[in-house]
């Protein structure tokens, strides 16, 4: 039982997105809004909301100055972005700014649910297509040029790096453990090692950086 509110300004889409909610999680609440102003009427009414979906272009929000007023109003209630954009630079300000997550529009309804279901267990969600994304032009990551020093790459243990490539893949520990056949207690441990090892201070910061490495170059050493 979820307390969700949906904040878009096309009603098909806030239908859509009230339907796999509606399939994924019996039984949750749903409010819905057009435009920002609305949306933080609604937070300041419900402040028990567990999730606000935000679209990043609806009256009001000019663009992430929408989700920054929206966390300084709001700031317990977490926030995804739901967009049609599809830039990795603005997912990454997404997350800095203080989103938890950011679903992309076109995602299969099955990847949506998951993403949401991702996110309401606590982690960060990340669409692992446009984190992969590279620019025209960019060279593919290699053991000669990672995107983090290849002194700390080599630091991780082999179990560390197939956990970090499942990591940018958008997995959560849950889903990290069942490929892996490990317990999802040790995927935590390896994940707080890599942190470490890697000088990063959270998982997004990690997956952001590695979203470009070769890791068949690194575990065929």
């Amino acid at each position: 039982m979820y307390k969700i509110l949906i904040a878009d300004d096309h009603p098909l889409f806030r239908e859509a997105i009230h339907n796999v909610i509606a399939d994924g999680f019996p039984g949750s609440e749903v409010m819905e809004s057009a435009d920002l102003d609305s949306a933080l009427e609604l937070t300041q009414d419900h402040d028990d909301l567990d999730l606000i979906l935000l679209d990043l272009n609806m009256p009001g929000m000019h663009g992430l100055g929408g989700l920054m007023n929206l966390r300084n109003e709001a700031p317990t209630i977490p926030v995804v972005i739901v967009s049609a954009e599809q830039d990795k630079q603005v997912v990454l300000q997404a997350i800095t700014y203080g989103a938890v997550g950011f679903i992309t529009k076109s995602s299969p309804r099955t990847q949506m649910t998951a993403a949401i279901e991702q996110i309401l267990n606590g982690n960060v969600y990340l669409p692992p297509d446009i984190i992969r994304t590279q620019r025209p032009g960019q060279r593919r990551q290699s053991p000669e040029h990672p995107s983090f020093a290849p002194e700390l790459l080599q630091a991780l243990t082999r179990k560390q790096l197939l956990v970090l490539e499942r990591m940018t893949k958008g997995e959560s520990n849950k889903q990290i453990a069942y490929h892996l056949d490990i317990a999802e207690t040790t995927v935590k441990a390896h994940v707080s090692a890599i942190l470490r090892k890697l000088n990063v201070h959270n998982r997004v910061q990690a997956i952001l950086s590695a979203g470009d490495i070769d890791f068949s170059a690194y575990l065929r050493r």
